[in-house]
């Protein structure tokens, strides 16, 4: 447990940490590439751990240099590991590892932590039967799961597209390597859409085009070949949020350095909420500058962008009015119920909130100081650190679960703070 210390107006310089998302992609493809890839400034946090750990297992060599991973690629000549594969809380590795396991000669189990047991696993198995693929799943329809591989022709499929972006995206990159490609129709409306194109880009910068057809269709072509590169790792706004939260709720002045104003990742938006509340966004050539105002509520659609809705739902609660956020029924399988613990935290802080299956109502007030549980969630532990800033009596009880995305969090807070 440890205790926020609040503080006045914060004026303060930050850097952000790597990308996520761009190391984890990352780290896929230059596994499936021929030659050693060097992927710079990239994220050392538990995600990239248990992926680097995953890959290995299927002849990937991977390395850890300074502030870079080295990966020696297969060419895509993998084989199956002889033990269950252990993905632990990364939801990510899961999802990617599945299709990829596809690719190998022979059987691959792949198990998790407890909750990653209770996270959807099985739309991404579904899909890839037509494409060649049996998989066998827990009677709860959950990991652990075997994949049959080495039967990996590809061809058409199908996925939902609601539950997780991370489905598609896993098969968009294990694509290049089967005998006919694989085109992706989505039924319905794909939520988390940035993290596809994140997905998109990075192939392309390993040298294999993928085709978005209005995120309706996506289709990927076969008999390709990754080209190991080396691959700089652009700064992470997921992360940044916190550090831009933290002038809304003290009404200050924060700068976070690292970042590309150019970013194709979904949670820059962030920016443009906090600016409707009342906030004054500036950007610079590799930074963004964010000064706090008089707050508003305001309604959102957050399908897209689920990773900063606690932070943003933090935000909300020193608004003057009613905050939306709206269509964010797939946080129900984050690494907690994000809507549900985002609100019980709120509640917690004497915050009045409405939660439904897809929605958090917020209405905004003077939120004080209470023990907050994370529920081995990163995000909200990250985000009601912020909140804590403001208001005296915030404790985080497991403030160590930010070893998930952002291990050097607080770290990074207190200097920040102290170098104001």
């Amino acid at each position: 447990m440890i205790e926020i210390t609040p503080l006045g107006k914060i004026n303060a310089v930050f850097t952000a940490p790597p990308s996520k998302a761009h190391t984890l992609r990352a780290l896929f493809i230059a596994s499936l590439a021929q030659g050693k890839s060097v992927l710079r400034n990239a994220l050392y946090a538990d995600d990239q751990k248990v992926a680097a750990n995953s890959l290995s297992e299927f002849g990937a060599k991977i390395t850890r240099k300074g502030d870079d991973f080295v990966v020696e690629g297969t060419g895509g000549e993998i084989s199956a590991p002889q033990k269950p594969v252990f993905t632990g809380m990364s939801g990510v590795t899961t999802r990617f590892i599945v299709p990829f396991a596809a690719l190998a000669n022979g059987k691959s189990t792949i198990d998790g932590e407890a909750r990653m047991r209770q996270r959807p696993i099985k739309e991404i198995t579904d899909a890839l039967v037509p494409l060649g693929v049996e998989c066998e799943l827990s009677d709860e329809g959950t990991l652990p799961v075997t994949v049959h591989g080495g039967n990996f022709e590809g061809g058409k499929t199908q996925l939902k597209g609601s539950e997780s972006s991370q489905f598609l995206s896993g098969l968009l990159i294990a694509a290049p390597y089967t005998k006919n490609g694989v085109h992706v129709k989505i039924d319905g409306e794909l939520k988390s859409k940035p993290y596809v194109d994140i997905t998109i880009e990075c192939m392309k910068s390993f040298g294999v085009a993928a085709v978005n057809r209005q995120y309706k269709e996506f289709f990927a072509p076969g008999k390709k070949k990754y080209a190991a590169r080396e691959y700089d790792i652009e700064g992470d706004y997921s992360s940044a949020s916190y550090f831009f939260a933290a002038a809304a709720v003290t009404v200050g002045k924060v700068r976070v350095k690292n970042l590309n104003p150019h970013s194709k990742q979904g949670d820059k938006f962030f920016l443009e909420c906090i600016e409707k509340m009342g906030c004054a966004v500036k950007y610079g050539k590799d930074f963004v500058e964010v000064k706090g105002g008089e707050l508003r509520g305001i309604s959102v659609d957050m399908a897209n962008c689920p990773d900063i809705v606690p932070t943003l739902a933090v935000v909300a609660a020193f608004t003057d009015g009613k905050t939306e956020i709206l269509n964010v029924g797939h946080l129900a399988g984050k690494e907690s119920n994000r809507i549900k613990s985002v609100a019980k935290n709120l509640r917690e802080c004497g915050i009045v909130v409405k939660d439904s299956k897809d929605s958090l109502e917020i209405i905004g007030g003077k939120p004080h100081g209470a023990d907050i549980e994370c529920f081995n969630d990163h995000r909200i532990a990250m985000a009601f650190s912020i909140l804590g800033l403001a208001v005296s009596g915030v404790r985080i009880m497991q403030p160590e679960v930010v070893s998930k995305s952002y291990p050097e969090f607080y770290d990074e807070l207190a200097k920040g703070l102290m170098a104001k």
